[in-house]
């Protein structure tokens, strides 16, 4: 075994997931190069025990102990892997900050991802995810990512049709799911970026401000304002950002629910109308409700908080509450955002 890293055992978790939760790892490694994932793959620890592939933890709900081995991705680095004129290939390194990521692409006059800023988590998480905010989505700027076969040790690289980008969804939350560990991600990023004001709350923010005509600063600065006013900062109080996906429902389904709900908000989509669960879940009451140290965040209906002490199981069965509620007053089904872990999931 290389000895740059260890296996540790009984690791308290809390410091690795954003709701703050003491949940352990039977086994923990973090892991800060490709060639230290390849050799570890060959460990009995890696095969005799389930794993759970960790980033940034912002995504994550632990509901118990985990009794296997929790794997840290922590590979560092930023490379431009190819420049143009007006185009720029940008390869990070799957345990890079999301955020200081994109402040990194802002202060070079990188477009792209801008929109995307202050959300919390890893480079390597943010293609399992799709992650996507104020009008824009990963997939927009995703040009490849390289994730080692969990079996083999093999680097596969995954193009963009490979990686079936949903919303909020990937191979790697389906038929992949567990086969691979992200390692690197590249992105398409402009040198002349097209700015993308179509989200109403961010164009009327920037308009309020006298900004006719944004650059990618403004656009950035505009949404961390934006996300700060509305979300709570997981280093002050424990949460894994938007918890459920806004559903999305079929038109005539919308048509039924405008009848009893004129006020409902929708936005039109593809395959019918996507609701935001923020609403749905103020209109059953829970913003800002708390349960012991379980609540439900007060500014944002869609955000649910750990205040200290609260448990996973505890925030499970919140969640869960919430769900219940939902599918009775409206006949939705809230599915969440987040990742589950535990036996009780």
């Amino acid at each position: 075994m290389n000895s740059d890293f260890q296996i540790r055992e009984h690791v308290d978790l809390s410091p690795y997931n954003t709701m703050g939760l003491a949940a352990k790892a039977r086994y923990f490694i973090s892991l800060k190069s490709v060639d230290q994932l390849k050799e570890f793959i060959a460990d009995k620890i890696w095969q005799e025990n389930q794993r759970w592939i960790l980033g940034g933890g912002s995504n994550v709900l632990f509901i118990d102990d985990f009794d296997g081995l929790v794997v840290h991705v922590d590979i560092p680095g930023k490379e431009v892997v190819q420049e143009s004129d007006d185009l720029v290939l940008l390869k990070a390194g799957a345990g890079e900050n999301w955020h200081e990521l994109v402040m990194f692409c802002v202060d070079k006059g990188w477009g792209g991802i801008e929109n995307l800023s202050l959300i919390p988590g890893s480079v390597g998480a943010a293609p399992i995810q799709n992650i996507g905010a104020y009008g824009t989505e990963l997939v927009d700027v995703f040009h490849v990512l390289e994730a080692v076969n969990v079996e083999t040790g093999e680097i596969h690289t995954f193009t963009k049709n490979e990686c079936k980008f949903g919303y909020r969804d990937s191979i790697f939350k389906q038929e992949a799911r567990g086969k691979y560990v992200v390692v690197s991600v590249t992105l398409r990023l402009q040198k002349d970026p097209q700015i993308n004001t179509v989200y109403k709350a961010l164009s009327e923010a920037l308009e309020s401000k006298g900004i006719s005509t944004p650059t990618i600063k403004d656009v950035s600065d505009t949404v961390i304002e934006i996300r700060r006013s509305k979300l709570p900062d997981p280093a002050e109080i424990g949460n894994t950002g938007s918890f459920f996906k806004n559903p999305v429902i079929s038109e005539s389904i919308f048509d039924e629910l405008k009848e009893r709900f004129p006020d409902i908000p929708h936005y039109s989509v593809e395959s019918g109308a996507k609701i935001p669960a923020a609403w749905l879940i103020d209109q059953c009451g829970w913003k800002g409700k708390r349960f012991g140290d379980a609540g439900v965040h007060k500014m944002q209906a869609l955000v649910i908080v750990n205040y200290g002490e609260a448990t996973g199981s505890e925030i499970w069965s919140l969640a869960q509450r919430i769900q219940a509620s939902v599918e009775d007053k409206f006949g939705i089904s809230l599915v969440p955002e987040v990742n589950v872990v535990g036996k009780t999931a």
